[in-house]
């Protein structure tokens, strides 16, 4: 469907997240979205298993990394971008609205005096609507704030790149309820990427099939407005936020929000470690909302 790019989806089925990457066909540069780092909560290991399904993708097409984009700080895996970097090059970026997501979690974990949540860890903060380069072809961020105050969406030569905003259309949309979240922000978000032209593709980063179907992570503005369970046309505002208020209500937290965040605030980095040479995660006890 693109003219100038071409993307690539890597599917971890263990968090449910689609990895993109997408390149400038004519000059091999390329910007790799939403890479992740595994994560075995029983053992604390961190391995490289869907990294490796990424860096073989850069090399098969030589491929000149420019970008390691976050569209936010997940709850839900680990980020590898700090890893990709060092493989890869390339500039790490997010919304310049992670200071406030950091400051927050920062708190929560009483994290090292070291970190300072001024948004350093990464390489690039965004502007609502700054554009970039990725080769020849020109990118533009979009902040689509609501699931976490930070969000960001990647709109690329007739695709956009939608985090957690947006799921499958028979998935709906993404929750509100972690700290910072705004359900009302979340609709005027969703309306900005619906206005779209109706033929853009959109790439979501996460899907969670009903059994009925295989996993899927490509959809279209003309789609979403047509059918999405939450915000087809014809709901309103108000409808919408009563609907994520009580479906927020009812869910759990993620499995790996308490290590994820830890990692994801620093850019896909881990905690400091100790003097004993070992690294660290933190656990708040009775911190975070729990649903009964």
């Amino acid at each position: 469907m693109s003219r100038h790019t071409a993307t690539q989806a890597f599917f971890d089925p263990a968090t449910g997240t689609a990895t993109y990457v997408v390149w400038d066909r004519a000059s091999r540069h390329a910007a790799i979205i939403d890479p992740v780092l595994d994560y075995d909560f029983k053992s604390g290991h961190t391995s490289t298993g869907s990294l490796e399904r990424v860096l073989a993708c850069v090399r098969e097409n030589s491929l000149q990394i420019d970008w390691i984009l976050e569209t936010h700080a997940h709850a839900d895996h680990l980020s590898g971008a700090h890893e990709l970097k060092k493989r890869t090059g390339g500039r790490i970026a997010i919304g310049e609205r992670i200071r406030e997501v950091q400051a927050t979690f920062g708190r929560i974990f009483n994290l090292e005096h070291g970190f300072v949540p001024d948004g350093g860890q990464f390489d690039h903060l965004f502007k609502d609507g700054e554009t970039f380069m990725i080769g020849a072809v020109q990118a533009t961020a979009l902040w689509v704030a609501g699931h976490t105050p930070a969000d960001m969406a990647y709109r690329v030569d007739g695709a956009v790149f939608v985090g957690d905003t947006l799921f499958m259309p028979d998935v709906g949309t993404a929750r509100a309820d972690f700290p910072g979240g705004d359900a009302h922000q979340l609709y005027c978000s969703i309306q900005r990427l619906l206005q779209l032209p109706p033929e853009t593709v959109i790439y979501v980063c996460h899907d969670y099939p009903p059994e009925s179907r295989e996993p899927q992570w490509q959809t279209t503005v003309a789609e979403q407005r047509a059918k999405n369970i939450h915000v087809r046309d014809g709901i309103g505002e108000d409808e919408f936020v009563a609907m994520r208020t009580a479906r927020d209500g009812t869910l759990d937290m993620p499995a790996l929000i308490l290590p994820s965040i830890q990692v994801n605030v620093r850019a896909g980095q881990l905690p400091p470690p100790d003097d004993n040479g070992i690294a660290y995660l933190r656990i708040p006890l009775n911190t975070l909302p729990v649903h009964r």
